[in-house]
């Protein structure tokens, strides 16, 4: 596979990662609106209102979930992966002695071909130690030294 090929399937996965995601928020705040709706049907006095309460929180966290998936849907676009630099930036391919970093959206491992690659965030602390370097940089991170074999 070219170095586009394996950047295409790798941002391919996390815009369907971020879709599904989505869909499972929507999801639990369509549910969270329905058991509200049940609620507010009832009258029970104080497990009434702490049925309630504890809903609004789910509801506010779900929202808190929402507003953090409309971000990384509006950073996706972003991500140039048809520019090549010598060294780690979002976009980019970075291959080290433990591991293949995908410079993308804090996703976890996802497998192209038959090799792994880590997908991460530029604010992730991996992704933090990997901005900038070169081939040949090295770090450490979590008591572990990487050494930068290429950028592409």
């Amino acid at each position: 596979m070219t170095v586009l090929e394996i950047k295409t399937s790798l941002l391919d996965s996390c815009k369907v990662s971020v879709q599904k995601r989505f869909e499972k928020v929507n999801k639990t705040i369509a549910d969270i609106v329905d058991a509200l709706d049940g609620e507010s049907k009832s009258s029970a006095g104080d497990k009434h209102e702490t049925g309630r309460a504890m809903l609004q929180i789910d509801r506010e966290n779900a929202g808190k979930q929402l507003q953090e998936l409309e971000n990384l849907d509006r950073l996706l676009p972003k991500i140039d992966i048809k520019t090549t630099t010598d060294y780690a930036r979002l976009g980019s391919l970075v291959y080290t002695n433990n591991g293949n970093f995908f410079i993308s959206i804090s996703l976890g491992v996802v497998i192209v071909g038959k090799t792994t690659y880590y997908c991460v965030a530029l604010q992730a602390p991996i992704g933090a130690q990997l901005s900038g370097k070169k081939k040949d940089d090295c770090f450490t991170f979590n008591g572990k030294e990487y050494k930068v074999t290429s950028v592409k």
